[in-house]
């Protein structure tokens, strides 16, 4: 069995050292002229002196929360919660990094050949960089997880012997935990990525726009408005390394809480008939447990293939979408292929009994058809997301068409895009969950959480070609190109907010999928084993933490848009003074001052960040100790349900938002081009739209998951001692 870890250590070096490669082959590109080189430095080393100031932040609060894992729950935990984050890190380091060299090289690469495929091309190869290091690093990290401390110190082993370790302070540590530990890890670093990127660029965003645009009545990413280099930076630090953590964060908790599921799924079983022990039972219970990083290697190989499909094409067509789709598709494809191959010879050897006691209905399959049916409502979802975003479909149409009528009826519509966009993704995600339980029971929603984002690197390529081409576009603005080469930028960046849309759906849905698992191991990991596992929402305490939990998602998201208005209106400011006090600024007859936007936007989202953050992670913790597990498990429920209808309402409205505006940008609807009424109607919902869609979104579906995540490491804890319990009520 353990022989079957080399095809995970095989996946992830496969695509890390592609991702090198590749890194290195953008890296060799030309930079194109002496101005485009001094921008694209620029923005290079802002997001490098945000990033550096972020992690020496991230340091301190892991190595506190590392110390405190190591007291209470075992140094095993504490090292793999290290592993984590330093995996997460990584990735989100490089993709960083890729995307600052990338985006000069896009934007070369229309100037000299004015071919939509070839940019194409260089855009997507920066971007597959990101999504193999996302899935390489976390495989990586989970290989060492399962080698270290699975299989050398037998953690594997006591989860089929039920025989758990202790810690220093005499708390109950296992596999489980320590692999939560991993993904504990994995999350801290997507939250602080991901809230602090996404307040940065938005509030630089904002700021460029509000007054750039709106005001000055000068062109998008205009060198002569002081927020553009910031604006760009945060193209990077938000929508690439911020997105890569959070992706990674997503595609481990979905890999990871099935393989805790299992394990909890197996002592409760053995609890209600102890004589399954010995039973082959036991043997298909470590299967399980390799499943699903098994299937996700297998998966990121498929992804290799993916995307050395249309890297290897001689020549790309000039319909991104549609290249973009069949990388996506050849993915999915092989994906299924591959696991179902997998599925049929790992349960091979068991009888349909044995099967039918882990819940698999149609025998040795079952997870195989689980998993499909999360990489199908991935699809569609996509698909969904597609339809709301994209401006090549009524609704998104619909708002460029209600700017005619001024800026409120532009927001108004938007809005009700993306209230009504909730309805078809929630269903869908209803159906896979029942679906997936029928087929294979709690584990088949795992499975169905992993199937999702099985082919994560190529789903993140995608996702980071879009930041990139926006770069790019920046870039050939600012460096006064041919209007050609903008033009070619532009329609990527927006195919890329509609790719974005998709990864996001992606995102949320896995989130859904991972945190019921979750919930699920918690439960089974602090109530009697033999016992039923039930949350009663009729019960008070219960009902009283899902509403709690309903409104927590809100809170979250208010936090994070009034932190970045705080931030937009210190840069705001700052633009204004800039206009109104450098002499000859507007007439292009100087350069603005750069540097001091790009600190206030580092400085703004470095210190709004951190009261959201430490909200999300402190706050089931401190509700368990207050009012016990149950309260809790009432807060995770109303949080999970709340924070996906929330996530998918403020992706689709803001992407819709967007690309409304570009719609009119095209020149689309007669009279009313670029530096119309309607336009600048359209850029205001874009505003609004603008940290919907690239904080709070992102950010929610990263909520949900670490309290869950949280919850489960810490209920050992305060299932034994909180205030309730203490009184005796």
């Amino acid at each position: 069995m353990h022989l079957l870890l080399i095809i995970v250590i095989f996946a992830a070096l496969l695509a890390l050292g592609y991702a090198s490669f590749s890194f290195f082959e953008v890296k060799k590109m030309d930079e194109g002229t002496e101005k485009m080189r001094e921008i694209a430095s620029a923005i290079r080393l802002g997001a490098n002196t945000f990033i550096i100031y972020e992690y020496k932040l991230i340091a301190k609060i892991t190595a506190v929360i590392a110390v405190i894992i190591a007291v209470v729950l075992g140094w095993q935990t504490a090292c793999a919660f290290v592993i984590g984050a330093v995996m997460s890190a990584s990735a989100g380091w490089v993709g960083m990094k890729i995307a600052t060299y990338a985006n000069v090289r896009v934007t070369n690469k229309a100037r000299l050949t004015n071919s939509l495929g070839e940019t194409l091309k260089v855009a997507f190869q920066g971007g597959s960089v990101m999504g193999l290091c996302v899935a390489g690093f976390a495989l990586l990290g989970i290989f060492i997880v399962y080698i270290v401390f699975g299989i050398l110190f037998k953690q594997i082993d006591a989860v089929i012997n039920l025989a758990p370790s202790r810690s220093l302070v005499g708390f109950e540590t296992s596999f489980s935990i320590t692999l939560s530990g991993y993904a504990l890890g994995c999350s801290i670093i997507a939250l602080f990525n991901r809230v602090g990127g996404g307040i940065y660029t938005k509030a630089a965003d904002m700021g460029a726009d509000l007054v750039g645009k709106t005001e000055a009545h000068i062109p998008e990413d205009d060198p002569r408005n002081p927020a553009t280099i910031a604006d760009n930076v945060g193209d990077n630090v938000g929508d690439v390394a911020g997105l890569g953590s959070d992706l990674l964060e997503s595609y481990v908790g979905a890999i990871l809480s099935a393989v805790i599921l299992a394990a909890e799924l197996f002592k409760s079983a053995v609890a209600r008939n102890s004589s399954l022990l010995g039973t082959e039972y036991v043997e298909l219970v470590r299967y399980m447990m390799y499943f699903p990083i098994i299937f996700a290697a297998l998966g990121l190989v498929a992804c290799v293939i993916g995307i050395g499909y249309l890297l290897t094409k001689k020549k790309l067509s000039e319909n991104p979408h549609m290249e973009l789709n069949m990388a996506t598709w050849v993915s999915a494809g092989i994906t299924l292929v591959f696991g179902l191959v997998l599925s049929i010879l790992i349960f091979n050897g068991f009888d349909s009994e044995t099967l039918k006691i882990a819940g698999f209905a149609i025998g040795r399959v079952s997870p195989w058809l689980a998993s499909s049916l999360g990489i199908i409502a991935g699809i569609v979802i996509g698909m969904i997301a597609e339809y709301y975003t994209s401006y090549d479909f009524k609704p998104t149409r619909k708002i460029a068409h209600s700017s005619i009528e001024g800026a409120a009826l532009t927001i108004t519509q938007g809005m009700a895009n993306g209230m009504i966009s909730t309805m078809a993704p929630v269903a869908v995600l209803g159906f896979a969950i029942f679906g997936s339980y029928k087929i294979a029971g709690m584990y088949g929603i795992a499975c169905a959480a992993f199937g999702m984002l099985s082919f994560v690197a190529t789903t993140v390529s995608v996702d980071t070609y879009g930041p990139i081409s926006d770069n790019a576009g920046g870039i050939a603005e600012m460096s006064k190109l041919d209007k050609n080469v903008r033009s070619i930028t532009d329609k990527l960046d927006s195919v890329g907010n509609t790719t974005a849309a998709i990864g996001k759906g992606f995102a949320i849905g896995s989130a859904a999928f991972a945190a019921l698992s979750m919930m699920s191991s918690y439960m089974y990991t602090w109530i009697d084993a033999s016992k039923d596992i039930v949350l009663n929402l009729l019960d008070p305490l219960i009902l009283a933490g899902a509403l709690i939990g309903a409104a927590l998602p809100f809170l979250f998201s208010g936090m994070l848009i009034e932190a970045v208005a705080n931030a937009a209106r210190k840069m705001v400011d700052e633009v204004r003074r800039q206009f109104r006090e450098i002499k000859g600024l507007l007439q292009g007859e100087v350069l603005p001052d750069y540097k001091t936007c790009i600190a206030i936007s580092t400085e703004g989202a470095l210190k709004e960040m951190r009261v959201p953050a430490l909200m999300s992670i402190l706050f089931t913790v401190i509700s368990g100790f207050l009012f016990g597990p149950l309260f809790v498990g009432g807060i995770l429920i109303g949080a999970t349900i709340s924070a996906v209808m929330l996530a998918i309402f403020t992706g689709n409205a803001g992407g819709a938002w967007d690309n409304a505006k570009k719609y009119i940008e095209t020149g689309a609807i007669d009279g009313h081009e670029k530096g119309s009424d309607a336009h600048s109607a359209s850029i205001v919902g874009d505003t609004v739209g603008d940290p919907l869609k690239d904080t709070v979104g992102p950010s929610l579906d990263i909520l949900i998951k670490i309290m869950s995540t949280i919850s489960l490491v810490s209920v050992v804890t305060f299932s034994q001692y909180n205030l309730l319990k203490l009184l005796g009520l």
